[in-house]
């Protein structure tokens, strides 16, 4: 990808800190200046970082590996939806499901219970639930892909964590820390930045900015893909005449069957059992505010409150 341009971050603003007052000191590397009480990022740092980054998210997603990326802030959240579901990676907006990563059997396992869900409808057991368990089951459907919609093809750990704002998501840190997974973020003035693999100084509030540094990482990750796909094809391109030397016609027989022939959908039986089970309130729905400073493997109920305020925006930018 193009080495990223001073004026695109100056012109999105990515410059912005926050107050003076509200500065973490171990962001003092990355800060130029101090302007009217705000303290001003040094974009020539950011464009380093940037291109770091992006050269590092590139390679995760030439691996076939998947990056999760984190914004549950409002003026990130539709950004990060619109620009990361278009290159095919799971996100979290809505809110941080406590032991995403460190109880992740849990959530794959409710994950799972969308997609039972989903065949039950299909079914003909749906025909012989009341109207009362039909509402509920769909509640129930409708909750789970608030919350875990975005991640369904996450069937494993991400290689890499993306994050808006580690202060807010300080909880999605811990456990991508605790488990040694690379983090890349956002981080502005006011924040942090131990801990984190990749640092991209920058303002973690404005949308323009976001939406900027979302674009940059997602293009690298497009980049990266689109190698995969190069390599892949050039492989299967070296692999195929000889398989047709050694084999004949049977090897052409194998080839066509192995790409018309879909998996075929595991059929579920729905008892009695199964349907209360569809029925219940699941674990990861519970919506308590979490205790902010632990997070426990075994515990998916701990949450973020999601309507907590950001006590940390600054107006000005």
């Amino acid at each position: 990808m193009p080495r990223t341009e001073f004026k695109q971050l100056l012109d999105a603003g990515v410059h912005f800190g926050h107050l003076k007052r509200k500065w973490n000191p171990a962001m003092a590397p990355y800060i130029f200046m101090e302007k009217n009480g705000i303290h001003i990022i040094d974009l020539q740092k950011t464009i380093v970082k940037i291109d770091e980054a992006a050269e590092a998210l590139k390679q995760i997603s030439r691996s076939g590996r998947k990056v999760l990326f984190v914004a549950t802030k409002k003026q990130a959240k539709l950004i990060v939806a619109e620009k990361v579901s278009a290159v095919n990676m799971p996100y979290v907006a809505e809110r941080w499901p406590g032991g995403m990563l460190t109880n992740f059997p849990t959530i794959r396992k409710a994950v799972k219970k969308m997609s039972s869900i989903d065949k039950l409808i299909k079914d003909a057991a749906w025909d012989n639930l009341s109207k009362r368990e039909k509402l509920q089951i769909s509640r129930q459907r409708a909750k789970l892909e608030k919350v875990l919609g975005s991640i369904v093809d996450l069937t494993r750990l991400p290689a890499a964590l993306f994050i808006v704002d580690v202060l807010k998501e300080k909880i999605a840190v811990r456990e991508a820390q605790r488990l040694s997974i690379p983090i890349f973020a956002m981080v502005d003035t006011n924040s942090n930045p131990e801990g984190i693999d990749f640092i991209i100084p920058s303002n973690d509030d404005a949308s323009q900015s976001i939406d900027l540094i979302i674009g940059l990482m997602c293009d690298a990750i497009k980049d990266g893909l689109s190698d995969r796909k190069v390599e892949r094809e050039k492989d299967e391109t070296d692999e195929k005449p000889l398989a047709l030397k050694k084999s004949g016609r049977k090897a052409v027989v194998k080839i066509i069957v192995e790409d018309d022939v879909e998996e075929a959908e595991e059929k579920e039986d729905f008892s009695d059992d199964k349907i209360a089970d569809l029925l219940a309130d699941d674990d990861v729905l519970a919506e308590e505010v979490a205790d902010e400073d632990v997070v426990e493997e075994d515990v998916v109920e701990e949450v973020i409150d999601e309507d907590v305020a950001d006590e940390d925006v600054v107006d000005v930018k």
